[in-house]
């Protein structure tokens, strides 16, 4: 079947330029009267070693803590003072800073953003004092069920790849850190060629270059080059063989939490991750889809169900999370294996699948509104995967998949035999 979505012209004409120095731009004039400014340096919680297990989410908080231009808290200022917004986020395979502005306002508010990224001082003082904060979220995170959930699911899923750890790392490890270690650490990795800067909005696509390289050039001058020679070398962990089965007791819950888990492809086989995208959907996006329909509005075994394909750079988790009482546990996990094992043996309908595509095809169009919708879109393939295509093709793959498609990956990548699993249950009263 050919969906009418593969006739529609490209949404998306972003220019991409790449500097002597490494860095990576990307710009696209659209005519929404903001602009936003998207950092991404590639670089996560997943190239720490254990002994600075949180450094990169550690860093994210400091690069706002001033350079030799700006004081502490300037930065923020000065984008207030003009209606801009920013922010940050750290997650396993990179951090991305970002601000939002007036298209007047841009050619003076994005210099600040590089160099508050690039020149970033990591004074003692400011460290000690944000150290507190960076504490206090650990231990905020920490007292959210749904965190220790995914926490636990994250140290079933991976034995040995670094996604197994927190972002945010270890109270421990955080304690301990020093302003140095971080210094070298800022060095090492916050260079040119790690870094993804694009631009979209109401200005041209040349001033947007100009301005982002001029300050880049600008900024640099008082850094010393660093050559960050850790590639990683980490292959993906194989699947699980048999049923690998963890239980918690969790004084907070009021109802039991159980997880099932499969390691799936990651961003290294994108073609790969696909099709399971469209099997989360079957499973376990709204209402109709087949675990919701069959476990909470049928049958009643369980109060909510979902499904996520969550894809990272090395590898991916292929989630189904479900709460319900402690007694329907085996019952529940019984009818989600044979629902997978239903995959693996009958075809999935064309108005099922076709019910998805629009899904997808709807998401993409909404998604790409705002120029920081498809600044975030393009960050994101860009850094992680080095290609701006799968960005615009997401739609036209999704809408290619035919049922026999769907049925080899749930047969290659989700056994209904062995998968990891992880319970959460109530303190016996």
């Amino acid at each position: 079947m050919t969906s009418t979505l593969l006739k529609f012209p490209r949404l998306n004409a972003p220019k991409l330029h790449r500097l002597a120095n490494g860095l990576t731009i990307v710009v696209e004039q659209m005519p929404v009267e903001a602009v936003n400014l998207s950092l991404w340096v590639k670089v996560g919680s997943a190239v720490e070693s254990d002994a600075i297990n949180g450094m990169a989410h550690f860093l994210e908080h400091m690069i706002f803590k001033g350079t030799q231009r700006l004081a502490s808290g300037e930065f923020e200022r000065r984008i207030e003072e003009r209606g801009a917004i920013t922010n940050a986020a750290t997650s396993q395979d990179y951090t991305n800073y970002y601000i939002t502005a007036a298209p007047k306002d841009f050619a003076e508010l994005a210099p600040l953003q590089i160099d508050v990224l690039v020149n970033a001082s990591i004074a003692d003082d400011a460290f000690e004092r944000e150290r507190f904060v960076v504490l206090e979220e650990i231990r905020r995170s920490e007292d959210s069920p749904q965190r220790r959930n995914f926490a636990r699911t994250m140290e079933m899923a991976f034995a040995k790849l670094p996604y197994r750890r927190p972002v945010l790392g270890p109270e421990a490890v955080i304690s301990q850190l020093q302003p140095q270690q971080m210094r070298d650490f800022h060095q090492t990795w916050y260079q040119p060629q790690s870094i993804t800067a694009v631009a979209v909005g109401n200005l041209p696509e040349e001033e947007l270059v100009e301005i982002i390289a001029e300050s880049f050039i600008q900024a640099n001058k008082n850094q010393q080059p660093a050559i960050n020679n850790q590639q990683s070398t980490i292959n993906p962990e194989l699947p699980f063989t048999e049923i690998i089965r963890q239980e918690f007791i969790d004084d907070s819950l009021q109802q039991t939490r159980l997880v099932m888990v499969w390691r799936v492809p990651g961003l290294k086989d994108l073609e790969e991750t696909y099709a399971l995208d469209v099997l989360t959907s079957i499973l376990g996006h709204g209402r109709t889809s087949r675990l919701v329909w069959d476990l909470r509005e049928e049958q009643r075994l369980v109060t909510s169900i979902s499904a996520s394909n969550i894809t990272q750079e090395l590898q991916g988790i292929f989630y189904i999370s479900a709460q319900c009482t402690e007694e329907n546990v085996p019952i529940v996990e019984k009818a989600i294996a044979q629902h997978i094992r239903e995959l693996q043996t009958e075809l999935v309908k064309e108005s099922e699948i076709e019910r998805i595509r629009k899904r997808v095809a709807n998401r993409y169009i909404f998604g790409n509104e705002t120029p920081s919708e498809r600044a975030g879109l393009y960050g994101y393939y860009q850094s992680l995967v080095g290609d701006l295509e799968p960005a615009f093709n997401y739609p036209r793959e999704i809408q290619s998949l035919e049922a026999v498609d769907l049925m080899r990956a749930a047969k290659k990548y989700l056994s209904p035999d062995a998968y990891g699993v992880v319970v959460m249950k109530p303190a016996v009263i």
